[in-house]
């Protein structure tokens, strides 16, 4: 059958799939053009869409009724039509994968990155600053005995968990939906999401992009965090009102802030909000770049491929979201 790649992908996978189907990957650069789009899933069996392809209603319409499965390539699905999907009895899988491991440790990554100023450091340093070493130069923060809260123990939540407690000596806090029988037997401590707020030194976002988690952290949220507190998000760029973001790094309602996703990945430089953040030493930003580990891209194909491939063949799919 037809099968519709919107980017090409690492690992080998692909290729294995084209042994077996006819498989169309779209070249770039960048993101495929919406026309391009759906021009291209006429007919198709199968897609593999990126994040930032939208899979809604007039993407099946134009895919016709052939098409069986969407296999995202990422963990979320929040760029898909779930609603719609089901209507048109159309598979949706996601690619958990080693995502867990990759996300948690980027997110540790920028609590030490962000606590101990190293990218501010760094760029002073190529700016040919350094004299001579200054007992107050470039203070940060220690992480030992301080708390972490988790908004969302998730895989990836649990994972960061993990990584905090045994490497830093974190205290760990955390809120979710319902308590977690893995955080209990490891001491996490269940509580309410303004209690972690008001009590945590560190703050990571772990949680999907619904209609309940949009702007979850917002001004009022921001405001009820400790001035010394600092704020990680590796899980999707709406969770944060980027507004109330960059008024509370500004004006020093927060400490610092590392972010890889955004709330407007695909205009980002029309967005002067993140114009503005670039201009701010108490914040790290980084490209989307939570799972982007030669590993976890790979196994992440290959999770794809293998939902397409037992869909197609008339098998329930591996990783199911519809």
């Amino acid at each position: 059958m037809k099968i519709f790649v919107t980017r090409q992908t690492p690992g080998n996978a692909l290729e294995e799939l084209k042994k077996v189907h006819q498989v169309e990957i779209w070249p770039g650069p960048g993101t495929i053009p919406r026309e391009i789009l759906l021009k291209k899933v006429s007919g198709a069996g199968a897609i593999i869409p990126m994040l930032t392809e939208k899979i809604d209603t007039e993407l099946f319409m134009a895919a016709g009724p052939d098409l069986k499965i969407v296999a995202n390539y990422a963990v979320g699905f929040d760029n898909i039509d779930l609603n719609a999907a089901r209507q048109k009895n159309i598979a949706v899988t996601n690619t958990p994968s080693r995502l867990g491991d990759s996300v948690a440790e980027l997110t540790i990554t920028l609590i030490l990155a962000l606590s101990r100023r190293i990218v501010a450091a760094d760029r002073w340093m190529r700016q040919g600053n350094y004299v001579s070493w200054d007992p107050s130069l470039f203070l940060g923060q220690d992480l030992s005995r301080k708390t972490l809260g988790i908004v969302g123990m998730g895989t990836i939540g649990f994972e960061v968990a993990r990584r905090a407690d045994s490497l830093l000596g974190m205290k760990i806090l955390y809120t979710a939906r319902s308590q977690k029988p893995d955080a209990a037997a490891h001491n996490y401590k269940f509580i309410s999401l303004p209690e972690l707020l008001k009590t945590s030194d560190v703050v990571s976002l772990h949680v999907p992009l619904t209609p309940e988690t949009h702007h979850l952290i917002d001004k009022d949220q921001l405001a009820s965090m400790k001035p010394t507190a600092i704020l990680i998000n590796t899980a999707r760029g709406p969770v944060v009102d980027e507004t109330a973001l960059y008024d509370a790094l500004v004006n020093k309602k927060l400490w610092g802030a590392a972010i890889d996703v955004y709330e407007n990945e695909t205009g980002l430089t029309d967005d002067p909000i993140w114009w503005k953040m670039t201009k701010l030493s108490n914040i790290i930003m980084t490209p989307h770049i939570g799972s982007a580990t030669e590993e976890a891209r790979a196994e992440m194909t290959k999770i794809a491929v293998e939902n397409v491939l037992a869909v197609l063949s008339g098998n329930p799919p591996i990783n199911p979201i519809v």
